[in-house]
């Protein structure tokens, strides 16, 4: 639980901050380089010096054409990866000029080539001409705390705080920390924050950097008790309260704390998100809505709020709810505008609400509102606007919609040609859908998903052979795609085959997803080909309980009617056509016990 509830305000409070270097470069023990120059701005530098009006004092330097033809040599050595002669040059250039951009680019350049004595050089020198530069100073203190020696960082920090406005020292503290966690003596580093900060004893966020640091530290007393300390200051301190949660180990003391704290403070809106977070790792989804409730009361068109408040309603089943908060969450979106909140996801998820009663047209306008997001989820809709095509009459025209999607992925194109094999399917064209997957494992011979649909429409045209060396290669692919294990262990059962191994695979399945109902459907088949009527049943029920689905309900009936309970077993099978009047195994299991509903 403790982990749970996550300093929210912490990182909003740092998110300010502008740490640099942020990232972490592929070399050991290297901050990452800033983005490389598209446009030569040492150059640049140089050239609108006299034109700019800079925020620090600069050098008046002659762009010379000796200096200009140095420069840009310098810069296409770079583009061309000879980075050793462009950095010297751009070194040698700034000592001459004096012009701390020629440093600052000398270090780019060693951080692009990820060679980081050489940055570190540059970046002294750029602290050299331009002393007052903050962002020179970040780029000094993100090296600096990467060495054994912290004595130059200690004193650039304490000078960093003795300087900053007393309104903003609090966020100075709180970056000085974050350049702290990267350092590789944690204990040196500690003792040095609390050099730092010991002028500051007063200060609240003194006391919750120190909490902070002590708890990374594994120091959980001294974490505790510089929370508690924090809380003294001031009481009613949001960030205080959820650094004295994140650092007590007693769940239930916890919630107790948390609890009081909004009963206190029923304004508070980052401990209340964070409880109500804390609730759903819980599963106590109930709790959880009835505190994001609370929390839309007093900002009806929060969009984190409503979002959450959908996913939660989504959970519980209540999809009129879902849907009601998923469009309110896509007006609010819609009207702030910004690039900040992406409503692709709700929009798929109305579009999926949609679909599902039926309403394929409004699933479809839901997807047509969708113009930008991440490559993955705009590939998602492109497969479902496909599939709503197919679905409301028109399959060539979806089929065609799939066949204009563009990708050099291979992943994507054999999510193409899965997609373009169910439209196929759902139409009843098996072997068309057949030869389709067939083609795509030619293709994209290594893609588990393709291999597995393959798989199992080689087994609906009495391929078992070629079906279950499939699902074996998805197994070597995959080793953890539980699906084949139970697709082929299954299949074994139900062709009353090799029940042993069938019973292997199946187990195999249900360790690595033991609550999946479908993987305990499975079992319980395979039990019943065993003989083990009792344990079928009980494993079958367990299954149904957790899905109510009308395989499921063939399955369980049948081993009651094995076992006698006629009655029992007909009621399930009512079940089953009422949920899915044309399932085939309900259609073959009555066939097959010469027996009607």
């Amino acid at each position: 639980m403790k982990n749970a509830l996550v300093i929210v305000t912490l990182s909003a409070v740092l998110s300010a901050c502008s740490v640099v270097p942020q990232k972490q470069a592929d070399a050991p023990g290297q901050p990452a380089p800033p983005a490389p120059a598209q446009d030569t701005p040492a150059v640049q530098a140089v050239a609108a010096a006299a034109a700019v009006q800079a925020t620090e004092p600069l050098p008046s330097v002659e762009l010379t054409s000796d200096l200009f033809y140095k420069l840009t040599k310098a810069e296409l050595d770079f583009k061309r990866g000879q980075w050793q002669s462009a950095y010297v040059t751009m070194m040698v250039l700034a000592q001459q000029t004096r012009d701390p951009r020629l440093a600052q680019r000398s270090a780019e350049m060693a951080l692009a080539a990820k060679q980081g004595g050489e940055a570190m050089a540059a970046i002294r020198l750029w602290r050299e001409l331009a002393p007052e530069s903050d962002e020179a100073a970040q780029y000094f203190l993100g090296f600096s705390v990467l060495g054994d020696d912290l004595s130059e960082a200690e004193q650039v920090f304490a000078q960093r705080l003795k300087a900053a406005p007393a309104n903003s020292r609090g966020l100075a503290m709180f970056q000085m920390q974050q350049f702290l966690l990267r350092a590789k003596d944690k204990a040196a580093a500690f003792a040095l924050m609390e050099r730092v900060l010991a002028p500051y004893g007063q200060s609240l966020e003194s006391h919750l950097v120190l909490a902070q640091g002590a708890h990374a530290n594994g120091d959980a007393e001294r974490a505790a008790r510089e929370a508690q300390q924090a809380m003294r200051i001031k009481p009613d301190s949001e960030l205080a309260l959820l650094t004295m949660a994140q650092v007590t180990p007693d769940a239930d003391a916890v919630t107790k704390m948390v609890n009081a704290f909004l009963a206190k403070y029923p304004n508070s809106r980052e401990v209340r998100s964070a409880y109500a977070r804390m609730l759903v790792e819980q599963k106590q989804y109930d709790r959880a809505r009835e505190q994001f409730q609370l929390l839309l009361k007093s900002q009806p068109d929060n969009p984190a709020t409503l979002y959450a408040l959908g996913i939660m309603s989504m959970q519980g089943n209540d999809v009129a709810a879902a849907e009601g908060y998923f469009k309110h969450f896509v007006e609010v979106v819609d009207k702030e505008g910004g690039d900040e909140r992406d409503p692709t996801k709700a929009l798929l998820i109305l579009s999926q609400i949609a679909e599902e009663r039926g309403d394929y047209a409004a699933a479809q306008a839901w997807l047509e509102q969708i113009d930008s997001g991440e490559p993955r989820l705009l590939l998602t809709v492109k497969l479902k606007r496909a599939q709503l095509a197919a679905r409301m009459g028109d399959l060539d025209g979806g089929r065609k919609q799939l066949a204009d999607i563009k990708s050099e992925d291979p992943a994507e194109l054999a999510q193409v040609a899965q997609t373009d094999a169910q439209l196929l399917r759902d139409a009843g064209r098996g072997n068309d859908a057949y030869a389709v997957l067939e083609d795509g494992v030619l293709r994209y011979p290594n893609s588990p998903d393709l291999l597995y649909d393959f798989a199992l429409a080689a087994e609906k045209l009495g391929k078992t052979e070629l079906m279950e060396t499939s699902l074996r290669k998805v197994m070597e692919i995959a080793p953890d795609n539980h699906h084949a294990y139970n697709a082929l262990g299954y299949s074994l059962a139900d062709r009353n085959q090799r029940l042993d191994e069938a019973y292997t695979l199946v187990e195999k399945a249900l360790q690595m997803a033991p609550n999946d109902p479908f993987i305990m459907d499975s079992m319980g088949w395979v039990q019943y080909r065993q003989g083990r009527l009792k344990e079928a049943e009980a494993t079958l029920r367990q299954a149904y309980t957790l899905r109510n689905d009308p395989e499921i309900a063939v399955h369980l009936g049948e081993v009651l009617w094995a076992q006698g309970d006629q009655g029992g077993a007909q009621k399930l099978w009512r079940e089953a056509r009422a949920k899915d009047p044309q399932n085939d195994a309900l259609k073959s299991t009555l066939a097959r016990l010469n027996t009607s509903l």
